[in-house]
């Protein structure tokens, strides 16, 4: 029998990009009408306003009532929250990011990415006040967090602990230069493909799609991808796990049509 498995979403950063009109948006579209469009193509997205500056409630509203009811946005944390020299004394700009209206997403808000610059190396005292600031619900919903770490120091036994025990995803992420730490830490598991170019009509060559759902496949049952070397040995059980993944990479132009062939090739 096939083992169990959670949904898997794919998607892009942001919807407003100029170079996309005329090659994933149709020339004639109102710019207005984009994130619907959007929505309607791919199954999620990372929401990165977010991370240079803080939104209005019927901002949020206003997305979440052009989206599907199925449809699904991650949310980039502020910079100010991540990008600080002590993050256990950042309560105050966390508290302002969370409470800006992020719950008027309601159902569509899916995970919150803390994402840090790649010279902010582990020091496990200071993540784990930095976790601890961090809610498991807000305004009677439940929140996600992933932490997008950048640093090799990070590939250590000690930090994939700590997240296991707040339920707190790492960022998989497909990069030249970033550390690739595929250990399943949460009830999610949170990709960002970053190596995709605009030459490869949809970002990343078939067959590199193809194993990469094959891999979200085996995310989504709740195991690592066989061809992937976990940090930790000791992986939690296995289980069905949501997946989120988003093609970002340089130019970005190919984006969408990658996310749109990861979403057809995961119904296959």
């Amino acid at each position: 029998m096939a083992a169990a498995m959670g949904k898997i979403r794919a998607g892009i950063g942001g919807w407003t990009f100029e170079p996309w009109r005329g090659t994933f948006y149709p020339s004639d579209l109102k710019q207005a009408d984009e994130l619907s469009y959007a929505s309607r193509h791919l199954t999620s997205i990372e929401i990165n306003g977010t991370y240079y500056s803080s939104q209005k409630p019927e901002t949020f509203a206003k997305w979440a009532a052009s989206t599907p009811e199925d449809f699904v946005f991650s949310v980039k944390a502020s910079r100010f929250s991540t990008n600080r020299k002590v993050l256990a004394e950042g309560k105050e700009s966390i508290d302002r990011f969370l409470n800006q209206g992020i719950t008027e997403l309601g159902h569509r808000l899916g995970p919150i990415v803390w994402q840090f610059m790649a010279t902010k190396k582990f020091d496990a005292d200071d993540f784990a006040g930095f976790m601890a600031l961090l809610p498991d619900k807000l305004d009677g919903l439940s929140l996600r967090h992933c932490l997008e770490v950048r640093h090799p120091s990070f590939a250590d036994p000690k930090f994939i602990s700590m997240c296991r025990d707040r339920n707190m995803a790492i960022c998989v992420a497909d990069h030249e230069t970033f550390p690739l730490i595929p250990d399943i830490t949460a009830d999610f598991v949170y990709l960002r493909l970053m190596t995709g170019k605009d030459e490869v009509p949809t970002a990343y060559e078939p067959q590199a799609l193809d194993e990469w759902v094959g891999r979200m496949k085996t995310y989504a049952t709740g195991e690592v991808p066989g061809d992937f070397r976990p940090v930790d040995r000791t992986s939690p059980p296995a289980g069905p796990r949501d997946v989120f993944a988003y093609v970002i990479h340089e130019g970005k132009v190919r984006a969408p049509a990658g996310a749109m062939a990861i979403i057809a090739r995961a119904k296959a």
